[in-house]
């Protein structure tokens, strides 16, 4: 990955949608040759794909929790992920070194809804038990 190469990828991370034309003006090349250079970053893996990002609070997904997973015996991040994948309310999850054997972010409407959620993710086989924290406030984001 060259340097222009980065600056493709920083105007796609500002903006998704962003065209071909637009970018390339923004680099110095044209849209056919950006167009290729998008189009390599995504063979080679380097970029994985394109998505919408939600405001969750425009979905009134506002209550917002951390959730500390433990499952019974030795668990292959796998199996986990895939149990996990079956709960749409958990947006983030990942392997954590410590007592807990993963970490979830987990977005709800309210209160009701966040413990249904969980009660979904206790039920999973490979799981013993959870321990939350809700979050108050955002401080800092910089997704």
């Amino acid at each position: 990955m060259d340097a222009i190469d980065r600056q493709v990828v920083g105007c796609l991370l500002r903006d998704g949608r962003a065209t071909f034309a637009e970018i390339g003006a923004e680099v110095g090349l044209s849209a056919p040759a950006t167009k290729r250079r998008v189009d390599r970053l995504v063979a080679s893996g380097a970029i994985r794909g394109f998505t919408a990002v939600i405001d969750p609070a425009a979905l009134g997904w506002t209550t917002e929790a951390y959730v500390e997973v433990y499952c019974r015996g030795t668990v292959a991040p796998q199996d986990l992920q895939r149990s996990l994948e079956q709960v749409p309310e958990v947006v983030s999850a990942c392997t954590v070194t410590g007592s807990a054997d993963a970490l979830l972010q987990m977005l709800a409407t309210d209160i009701t809804h966040l413990e249904q959620a969980m009660e979904r993710v206790r039920r999973e086989p490979n799981v013993d038990h959870t321990e939350s924290v809700i979050v108050l406030s955002r401080l800092i984001d910089r997704r």
